[in-house]
């Protein structure tokens, strides 16, 4: 009892640290490479391509499998209740075979040359036959080209789940990219509600004063409610993001998730020139697939050819077989049944053939010729398919790159506005704080201001994820050699 109960609370322990070591690993810090990883991981379309290339593995097994030799057993057990019965024509047993005997063609009044129903006497009513057959394929043209044809389907398994995974990783950036630019505005919200509470604050103590009037403090508090309200909208869309954000992941949406990573850490900046040097089409997922799919469809005409070439296998049986009058007596020997029936089978008797099989095709109504007319006509649009594809390409590496200098010029500019509009901002409170500025300067100040940083997180929002489609548009997004 005691050892069952350490058992108890080792399996119980056991239990629950699985179960708060999967709670934390959906309720960790995520980096970007760490949501990437779990994507990968847990997202619907990144498994089901795993799964593909298993189906893929498998395949090529199969495949295999058919060239091997094929073994299979069978046994059987018959009895007929009524034998059938075979038509012969009556002769004399002196002057040849006769299958009926004498005495029985007497009592049938049969005469010489009569043609006569007669049971079988050389069948009994059950049999029994146990066999194991052998067969091995030695030549079989479209079995060579299916065997290629595995191998390449492989090989297109794998290309479409780096297809996937490029997919994945661009979505999950730009969820990722949404999140840390909504979370660095977060905290520009606080700065600037804090920042207009503290002017609105000296402004009453001026009024108090009667160095300001009473209209500046309203204008300020406008401003301060207007400000407050636009970031509880701004924290509710934050909301939304982060929950894209799990979507993409494929992440538990009841679980919270927080996200690690500041904007700093981001590099926006990449030299197009670079991008476009040793430039290869063939590094492009999109392109490997089309390559996989080409080579798959050439081994499909080859396969139509190969159907009209002979095949030739081998094959080998070897078995048991005995009769008795009855089923029970297929499996005595030697011994006398309970209704009196006789004596069973002396035993079984063995059996065996071997020998080749060969198979060539002479006609088969033209079917043929057309199967391979269509599959060159199919391997037609495919190649037909390479010229779009590299025009699309083209016009994706050419949009990408002026789309991504386009915002690295707007991010500039940006950038440049806010750091201006931050200065004038500064300046006009501490002018109207010396008495020398308007309150209308102050308040149109922090309106410049904010516009300014809404301008230019939706510019650095823009480089980061043109740099990302420039990355896809190059293939850069999931590092793949070109294939031989």
């Amino acid at each position: 009892m005691k050892l069952f109960y350490k058992l108890s609370l080792m399996a119980i322990g056991i239990i629950l640290t699985g179960r708060v070591s999967a709670q934390q690993d959906t309720t960790g810090t995520f980096t970007l490479e760490r949501c990437i990883e779990f994507a990968l991981q847990h997202s619907i379309n990144g498994q089901n391509a795993a799964l593909d290339q298993q189906i893929a593995a498998a395949k090529v097994k199969e495949t295999v499998g058919i060239g091997l030799p094929q073994i299979s057993a069978t046994g059987s057990v018959i009895h007929n209740p009524k034998l059938q019965r075979f038509f012969t024509t009556y002769t004399d047993p002196t002057k040849g075979v006769s299958f009926i005997p004498a005495d029985v063609a007497a009592q049938k009044g049969l005469q010489y040359g009569d043609v006569v129903g007669a049971q079988n006497f050389f069948q009994l009513r059950s049999a029994g036959t146990a066999s194991v057959t052998a067969n091995q394929m030695i030549f079989n043209g479209s079995y060579l080209v299916g065997l290629k044809a595995s191998k390449t389907y492989k090989e297109l398994a794998f290309r479409n789940a780096n297809a996937t995974k490029e997919q994945i990783i661009v979505q999950v950036s730009k969820a990722y990219y949404a999140v840390i630019i909504n979370k660095e505005r977060t905290g520009l919200f606080t700065n600037n509600i804090s920042r207009v509470d503290s002017l609105l604050k000296n402004t009453k103590a001026l009024n108090e004063n009667g160095l300001a009037e009473s209209i500046d403090v309203d204008r300020i508090q406008v401003s301060l409610n207007n400000l407050t309200a636009e970031r509880d909208k701004f924290l509710n869309l934050n909301e939304l993001g982060l929950e894209l954000l799990k979507f993409q992941m494929n992440y538990p949406m009841e679980r919270p998730l927080r996200v690690e990573g500041n904007i700093q850490d981001v590099r926006v900046e990449a030299n197009v020139e670079a991008y476009k040097q040793n430039w290869d089409y063939r590094i492009r997922p999109d392109y490997q697939v089309l390559e996989a799919n080409r080579k798959l469809q050439e081994l499909n005409v080859r396969n139509k050819f190969a159907s009209g070439m002979p095949t030739m296998s081998a094959f080998g049986t070897l078995g048991y077989s005995t009769q008795s009058p009855n089923v029970p007596g297929l499996f005595r020997t030697n011994s006398q049944f309970s209704d009196g029936s006789g004596l069973g089978p002396d035993k079984w008797y063995n059996f065996s053939q071997i020998g080749l099989s060969l198979n060539i095709p002479i006609f088969s109504g033209g079917q043929r010729h057309y199967q391979v007319q269509q599959e060159k006509l199919n391997l037609l649009k495919i190649m037909n398919g390479y010229q779009s594809l590299k025009n699309g390409v083209d016009l994706d590496v050419k949009q990408s790159c002026i789309n991504f200098e386009n915002a690295l010029k707007s991010l500039s500019v940006q950038q440049a506005n806010m750091d201006l509009a931050g200065r004038v901002a500064h300046v006009t409170k501490v002018k109207y704080e010396q008495g020398v500025g308007s309150n209308l300067e102050v308040v149109d100040a922090e309106n410049s201001l904010r516009t300014a940083q809404t301008n230019y997180y939706n510019a650095l929002y823009d480089a980061m994820i043109a740099k990302v489609d420039m990355d896809k548009a190059f293939g850069k997004i999931v590092p793949n050699s070109v294939p031989q």
